[in-house]
């Protein structure tokens, strides 16, 4: 029933106080039958510097979300869980959040490991999940979302340009799991492709904090330049000892890790000018959208100097989320779905960000980036580049019931 102002003013005081009362009631309507956004991210631990920003963006998108109505007349509640840096602790509240607090979405996962633990278990529970993180790409799955850049977005800027600027002999570092690992193989492409050669290739356990012996290595080998794929607090050692041992003004460096953390705000700019890198975002991008999430940051939590790519990516990813159940104007988990894969877009801080409907990969701008006291210079941006690696193996269109992260053949 509509009851425009001439009906509202001829009816008796009785109904106008009822009707005076109804925002009250229909107040408390909304918060009994919330939206539930489940939250699994490290904010302890070693992953730490990660998980505590995008935590921060994924509330700020919420509020964002919330003081605009909503989402279908519901307010949107966060159930958040700190997975401590710890791989198990990510099935066991992966298992709650579907369980015990029967969430309607999932955002989280930080490392590779973490996104695979509890992927199959969303899966399998038929709750949308949104992996906000950049990654090795493969992930072929019709229930999750993943809006970070994949190494055929990102490796593909970033050597050719390193090469270009330093010189074709390449020494590569890198985590020891699955993003190192296949990470690795995708610079070595694209340094191939490019005309260079890389010459010696090492992985490391998430824990090594001790690159004596690497650097030792390094030196021996006199490669143009190091190609690093080191991932977390530990091996951020990496870095300073580089310096220290003398090499940081002899042999130049490119990174697809360094900086999502913000980790070239610990270093020192002795210790991080220079070194190149490609991402999605840069606190130095000059946009409104950019602005308008800077600015609202700084009025929620005063210091935007935490903000780094990863935050900017799950704060991008809730939004997107949003964006999908306003275009489905419904909850339903396969409406949701179909309006992910209907041409989903968005104006984010960092440009902007669509969804590619066969593998449910971001479609973005990639900024080609150089470390200068401690801030991310942009040398040169690249427009919309698509999830071409992905694309490669996983056609969600052809395969609705594709569910597996595939091995891009390299």
């Amino acid at each position: 029933m509509t009851i425009n102002r001439r009906t509202f003013l001829s009816a008796g005081s009785a109904m106008a106080l009822g009707s005076l009362a109804m925002p009250a009631l229909v107040g408390k309507a909304m918060a009994a039958d919330k939206i539930k956004l489940g939250s699994l991210l490290d904010t302890s631990g070693l992953f730490d510097a990660y998980g505590k920003p995008m935590d921060m963006a994924l509330r700020l998108a919420v509020d964002e979300i919330n003081a605009g109505g909503g989402l279908v007349g519901r307010e949107v509640d966060i159930v958040a869980y700190d997975t401590q840096s710890d791989m198990a602790l990510y099935t066991q509240y992966a298992q709650q959040l579907v369980r015990k607090d029967k969430v309607d979405v999932v955002h989280g996962g930080i490392l590779s490991a973490s996104r695979e633990a509890i992927r199959p278990t969303l899966h399998k529970a038929e709750i949308p999940y949104f992996y906000n993180v950049l990654y090795e790409g493969g992930v072929c799955d019709r229930n999750i979302t993943v809006d970070g850049v994949t190494p055929a977005q990102q490796v593909e800027v970033l050597m050719p340009a390193a090469i270009k600027k330093w010189g074709k002999k390449i020494y590569i570092l890198a985590a020891d799991y699955n993003y190192g690992q296949i990470t690795a193989r995708w610079m070595k492409k694209y340094a191939e492709e490019a005309g260079g050669e890389v010459v010696q290739t090492d992985f490391f356990p998430l824990d090594v904090s001790d690159f004596g012996s690497a650097i030792a290595k390094i030196q021996s080998a006199a490669p143009d330049m190091v190609a690093s794929a080191l991932v977390g607090g530990a091996h951020l050692s990496f870095y300073r000892q580089w310096a220290a041992a003398g090499m940081k003004s002899k042999i130049p460096m490119a990174s697809t890790t360094l900086g999502i953390g913000n980790e070239h705000k610990v270093l020192t700019p002795e210790e991080g000018d220079g070194i190149l890198v490609a991402y999605n975002y840069s606190p130095e991008l000059a946009s409104p959208a950019n602005e308008a999430f800077l600015k609202a940051w700084a009025a929620k939590y005063g210091d935007t100097s935490l903000i780094h790519e990863i935050a900017v990516s799950h704060y991008q990813g809730v939004l997107l989320w949003a964006q999908a159940v306003k275009n489905a104007n419904s909850m339903d988990r396969m409406k949701v779905i179909e309006a992910v894969e209907s041409g989903l877009s968005i104006d984010g801080p960092s440009g902007k960000v669509s969804i590619d409907p066969k593998t449910h990969h971001a479609i973005l701008d990639v900024h080609l980036m150089e470390f200068e006291s401690q801030k991310l210079k942009v040398v040169e941006s690249f427009s919309q580049r698509q999830p071409v690696d992905t694309q490669a193996v996983c056609d969600l269109s052809a395969n609705p019931d594709d569910n597996q992260q595939y091995e891009i053949n390299i």
